[in-house]
Parts: structure tokens; C-alpha cells; sequence
């Protein structure tokens, strides 16, 4: 398809994806607790907010990076730009289209059912409302891709860098050095954090991700921006090499930034009677800290990440499967204890156990069976290729 050479498996990043795919899992177990709603919760707490803002200003931002250099890594490898948009067309829009028709409907039961009243069984549900392409009781839409809206915005992405890639030609070359010229060294480091301070102080001030990709230009100019850069790391040494050279800067500076936003959460959660600037500097700490955390991490993961483990190939396979599934069982199990009666802490650790439990059998037995591997966004046949 191009002249490039072929990109390097970099273990350190398959290694980051796992561990960020992980945290998600955990964060989206903590929405059940949070003062910030969600589909089914069972408390609402304050403190919890803080170990959320932890993770909360990266942890998608790193997963579109993440997922930038994977798309370099695969487009290299097919002959034709035609081949490449057809493949990821197939490995993320056969699993979307699943998730969308059976994984997400419980969802958007359950929400009904907690938040709402919704008197109906999920058979009444999937026969009588699921369908209804509105919003159900004018309150919940369906049908929905809910979490599943990483996966649509990531096939849109790909899709217009294969464009990209049909448009540069010869000059893809050209771009590359221009990328290594100017993201090379600390601009890697500081120019992604002016653009995330103008994206939220003055672009979007006070704004929040729609997740509706035609009416969501926060995410896309946050987003987009990330899987072009992880798309041009993927092709520079530079890059790379001083992620792995600053990283512990990086890093204090993004623990730094952290102690600011949750010293702000505490002070006025939800920025609620903050005074007048207060907003700016809790979104622009936020900010700081969350391009701070990606290069600590990318460059933790350079420096001591880059190596191979058996478990990494079968862990590597499935996290896409436990992320198409594991809100589900988080929701569900969360639903099934509200009038439970038990204490919030064995609450969590309930929904904990079942959610890995059910990630793990979700995948263990979607791989074994042929015609259910696509489903869940592994490759056809016996597993044996090797995944990305």
C-alpha cells in the first residue's frame, strides 16, 4: 500500500492497552458509585469522584493513541488502502453492529427499569420498545451503541485515514519527517498540551463528549488529533525515545496536576458555587495531567514494557471481547442488587468478581466457537494468528 516499512510489534503498547482496557473496566464499576450518573447505580458518593479523576482525563485519550499506532502497524501490512478499510471495516463493524443489536438492549432495559419504573420483562422490552428509534418514555434512546461508541468512532477514524492515506501518495513520507521535526523532543510533550488547554478553556469551556459522532465535535477534535499522533508515533523513533527519555517528568507533572483537579473536586464537587476561574483551572489541571499521563506511560512502557510474556498474546486477544461485554454485565448485576440489601464495599467487590468472571467466560467460550469469534471481534477461525 505504501513504501513504509513495516512497524515493529511493540510489546510495551500491547502491555498499555491491556492495562488500559482494565482500568475502563474499573472505572465503568465505579460509575455505579459516583455523584455523575449513569445507567444503574446504586449510591451516590462524592469521595468516590476522586480516585475517578485519576484516570478519567487519559484513560480514553491513551486508547486512541494506543489504537493510532495499531492502525499504522496494520496498514503497512495490506497491499492495497482498499484491503486495509475493508479489513478494519470487518473487525470493528460485524462486533458493532452485535454489540448494538444484542449486548447494548439490556442496557437500555435496565436504565428504564431503575430510573424509570419501566414495568415490562425484557421480552416485552425487545419485542415492543427496542425498536422505537426515539426515546423511550422521551427520556432513554433506542437503540443505542452506548459504550460501543469508542468502536464506531474508531471505524470513522480509520476510515478517513485511509482517505488520508489514498490523498498523501508520495508525500506520506514528507509527513512523517514533518511529524518527526515537529513532535520530536519536548514538542511531543507541550503542543498536545496547548492543544487540550484551548480545546477546554476556550473552544469548549464547560462542555461534555455527546458520544452521538455527528453532534460530538469535543471528542472528535480531542480523539481524532490522538489516533493521527499515535498513527505518526508509530513511524518515529524520535517520538518514542523521548517519551522513554521524559517520562518521569512527565509523570510528576501529571501526579501534580491530578493533586490539583481532586484538591478542586473536594473543595466544590462538580465545580458547584466554585468561584469565577475556579472552572478554568480545574480543566486546565485535567488537561495537563491527561497528556502528561499518556507520555509517562508510553514511555514507561518503552523503557520497560517492550518485552514478551505467554500471557500477553491471550490477554492481548481478549480485551476487545471483554470490552464489548463487560458494561453489560456490570449494569445487569448492578440492577440485580439494588433491593439486595448489602453493604456498598461487598456491593463493588460483588460486581468485581462477577464482571471479570463474565468477561472471562464471555471470551473463553465466544473463542472456541467459529462462527461467534467474529462477533466478538477475534479473527475467523481456530485463534491461531496472531492478534492486534
Amino acid at each position: 500500500m505504501t513504501a513504509a516499512a513495516p512497524i515493529p510489534r511493540h510489546y510495551g503498547l500491547d502491555w498499555l492497552r491491556i492495562g488500559a482496557f482494565a482500568i475502563l473496566i474499573l472505572y465503568h464499576i465505579g460509575m455505579v458509585f459516583v455523584p455523575w450518573g449513569f445507567h444503574v447505580q446504586l449510591a451516590r458518593l462524592p469521595w468516590v469522584a476522586i480516585p475517578m479523576l485519576a484516570s478519567n482525563p487519559w484513560r480514553l485519550m491513551l486508547l486512541f493513541v494506543v489504537s493510532g499506532y495499531a492502525t499504522r502497524a496494520l496498514a503497512v501490512r495490506h497491499p492495497t488502502i482498499f484491503s486495509f478499510a475493508r479489513g478494519r471495516s470487518i473487525r470493528l463493524l460485524v462486533p458493532l453492529a452485535f454489540g448494538v443489536v444484542v449486548l447494548v438492549p439490556p442496557q437500555i432495559w435496565a436504565e428504564l427499569v431503575s430510573k424509570y419504573g419501566y414495568p415490562g420483562s425484557y421480552g416485552t422490552f425487545w419485542v415492543h420498545d427496542w425498536l422505537r428509534f426515539g426515546r423511550i418514555g422521551g427520556v432513554v434512546p433506542s437503540p443505542a451503541w452506548n459504550h460501543l461508541w469508542f468502536v464506531g468512532y474508531l471505524w470513522a477514524y480509520t476510515m478517513a485515514i485511509a482517505l488520508m492515506l489514498a490523498v498523501a501518495g508520495r508525500w506520506g513520507r514528507a509527513g512523517q519527517r514533518l511529524f518527526d521535526r515537529v513532535f520530536g523532543g519536548w514538542g511531543g510533550v507541550i503542543l498536545p498540551v496547548a492543544w487540550l488547554l484551548l480545546v477546554d478553556i476556550h473552544w469548549f469551556p464547560g462542555e461534555s463528549e455527546t458520544h452521538g459522532l455527528f453532534d460530538d465535535g469535543l471528542a472528535h477534535i480531542l480523539y481524532f488529533p490522538a489516533l493521527l499522533f499515535g498513527f505518526g508515533m508509530a513511524g518515529s523513533e524520535r517520538v518514542l525515545d523521548s517519551f522513554r527519555r521524559g517520562w518521569i517528568v512527565a509523570g510528576v507533572i501529571a501526579l501534580i496536576s491530578y493533586g490539583v483537579a481532586a484538591g478542586l473536586e473536594l473543595r466544590w464537587p462538580g465545580m458547584a458555587g466554585a468561584p469565577a476561574g475556579v472552572g478554568n483551572i480545574f480543566a486546565g489541571a485535567r488537561a495537563v495531567q491527561g497528556w502528561m499521563a499518556v507520555v509517562a506511560l508510553i514511555g514507561i512502557a518503552e523503557r520497560f514494557w517492550n518485552r514478551d510474556h505467554p500471557w500477553r498474546r491471550t490477554l492481548t486477544e481478549a480485551v476487545f471481547p471483554f470490552y464489548l461485554i463487560h458494561q453489560t454485565i456490570i449494569i445487569l448485576v448492578a440492577l440485580a442488587l439494588r433491593n439486595a440489601g448489602l453493604p456498598l464495599a461487598l456491593d463493588a467487590l460483588v460486581l468485581m468478581m462477577a464482571t471479570v468472571a463474565g468477561c472471562w467466560l464471555f471470551y473463553l467460550i465466544g473463542r472456541r466457537v467459529r462462527w461467534l469469534r467474529p462477533l466478538i471481534g477475534l479473527r475467523p477461525g481456530d485463534g491461531s494468528r496472531q492478534a492486534i
